[in-house]
C-alpha cells in the first residue's frame, strides 16, 4: 500500500492527515460499474460515509447517484455534480427546511419513514404546487448481525415503517394529492460481512412486494439500501469488496416486477479502503502491562473505535525492527476512550515514527470534530 517514497514524504508532512489513494477509489468504482451494468442496477453513493468534495466529484464522474440524509448533503451532492434526478433523501427526522430543499430541486425520491412525514411532505409540496416523489422505507425486521449501533432493520430500531402500519399508510397516501408513491426502500444495517443477511432481505422484500401486489400496487423502483462491509483486519487482502457476489445475490433471489428498477445505497464499501489516517508518535510511555504509543491523531480525527469499539489495522511505517512489542495505541485527547487499539503487536516503536491507521475513508473525516479545540487536519491525495 505504501511505497518508500510515501513514507519519506510522510515524515516531512505535518501530521495527522487523511491520506486518500485515488487509484483504489477508481478501481472500486470501476468494479461497481462493471457489475451493475450487467443487471441495469442503480447505485446511489451514501454521502454520510465521506463528503469530501474531491471524493464526491470523482464518484459522480462514474455515473453514480447520491443517497443523502440531510439538506446540506443534498446541496453538497448538487454542488459536486450529482444530477438531482439521481438524489434519494433518507432520514428519520427530515426538517421542513430540508424537505423544501428536496422539493425545490425535484429530487429522485423522498424515502419516507413514518405516516407523519408523508403528511408533512404533502403539505409542503402543496404550498409549492409540486408533486413529491416518495418511497416508503419499510422495516423488514431482518437481523444484519452487525454492531447494535449500526443495525437499522429490526422492529426495535427507530427507522422505517412497520408492516402492520401499511394499511394506514396507503390510506394516508390516497388522501395526499401532492405525493406520488414511486418506490419501496429498505436498509438493514452497516458493515455487514455475512452475506446471508442480504439473502434474508431478498426473501422479505419478495414477501412485502407480494403484499403490495395484492393491494394492486406495483412501484417503479425497489431500493435495498447498502450495508456491505469491508475487511478492516487485513485491508490489503481485500481492497475491493466482493461486488460480484453481492450484486449476484439480488439478481438470483430478488423478484422484480416487469419494468421495475433496483437501486442500492453504498457508502462504506466504496470509500473505506481508499483512505488512511497518517499520524506520528509523540511519546512512548511505559505501562504496567503494556506500553503506550501516544500518537498525534485522536478521536477527533477517528471516533469509530471510541464510539463502537471498531477495529482498524494499525501499521508502523517507519520501523522494520523484527522485534515486536505490545502497545496500546492512544491519542492526545483528554478522554480514556481516546484509544485506537489495545495490546497490539508492533515493531519496536519510538518517538517520530509514522503510524498508519488503515481503512478510514468511511466515517473518518466526516465524523471529525474540534473537541479540545483541535485544528481541522488536512487531506492528502495520490
Amino acid at each position: 500500500m505504501f511505497s518508500k517514497e510515501d513514507i519519506v514524504k510522510f515524515h516531512e508532512m505535518k501530521t495527522p492527515f487523511y491520506h486518500y489513494k485515488t487509484d483504489v477509489l477508481k478501481q472500486t468504482l470501476q468494479s461497481i460499474v462493471n457489475e451493475t451494468n450487467k443487471y441495469n442496477y442503480h447505485v446511489h453513493y451514501a454521502l454520510k460515509a465521506n463528503a469530501n468534495a474531491q471524493i464526491l466529484s470523482l464518484i459522480q464522474s462514474y455515473g453514480l447517484g447520491a443517497d443523502c440524509v440531510s439538506g446540506n448533503e443534498i446541496i453538497a451532492a448538487i454542488e459536486n455534480g450529482f444530477p438531482t434526478d439521481k438524489i434519494a433523501f433518507a432520514g428519520v427526522g427530515k426538517s421542513d427546511e430540508e424537505i423544501n430543499i428536496g422539493l425545490e430541486n425535484d429530487i429522485f425520491s423522498f424515502n419516507c419513514e413514518s405516516m407523519a412525514e408523508i403528511q408533512v411532505i404533502n403539505e409542503l409540496a402543496a404550498k409549492k404546487n409540486k408533486i413529491a416523489k416518495i418511497a416508503l422505507r419499510i422495516n423488514p425486521n431482518v437481523n444484519a448481525h452487525t454492531h447494535q449501533y449500526i443495525t437499522t432493520g429490526l422492529e426495535e430500531n427507530k427507522f422505517g415503517i412497520n408492516k402492520w402500519e401499511l394499511e394506514d399508510v396507503l390510506s394516508i397516501i390516497a388522501q395526499s394529492k401532492n405525493v406520488k408513491l414511486m418506490g419501496l426502500h429498505f436498509h438493514i444495517g452497516s458493515q455487514i460481512t455475512d452475506l446471508k443477511a442480504f439473502k434474508s432481505l431478498c426473501i422479505r422484500v419478495n414477501e412485502i412486494q407480494e403484499w403490495f401486489y395484492n393491494h394492486h400496487i406495483i412501484v417503479d423502483h425497489i431500493n435495498v439500501g447498502g450495508g456491505l462491509g469491508i475487511n478492516y483486519y487485513n485491508p490489503d487482502e481485500e481492497l475491493i469488496p466482493d461486488f460480484v457476489m453481492f450484486f449476484k445475490i439480488f439478481k438470483d433471489l430478488l423478484k422484480l416486477r416487469p419494468q421495475q428498477h433496483l437501486h442500492f445505497e453504498l457508502g462504506r464499501a466504496i470509500v473505506a479502503q481508499c483512505g488512511n489516517l497518517i499520524s506520528k508518535v509523540l511519546y512512548i510511555k511505559k505501562g504496567v502491562n503494556t506500553n503506550f504509543a501516544i500518537i498525534d491523531a485522536g478521536m477527533t480525527e477517528l471516533i469509530r473505535p471510541a464510539l463502537y469499539q471498531a477495529v482498524h489495522k494499525i501499521e508502523n511505517l517507519s520501523s522494520d525492527n523484527s522485534i515486536l512489542e505490545t502497545y496500546d495505541v492512544v491519542g492526545p485527547i483528554c478522554e480514556s476512550s481516546d484509544c485506537f487499539a489495545k495490546a497490539i503487536k508492533l515493531p519496536a516503536t519510538k518517538r517520530g515514527d509514522i503510524i498508519a491507521i488503515r481503512s478510514t475513508g468511511a466515517y473518518g473525516e466526516v465524523l471529525s470534530s474540534n473537541y479540545n479545540l483541535r485544528e481541522k487536519v488536512q487531506d492528502f491525495y495520490d
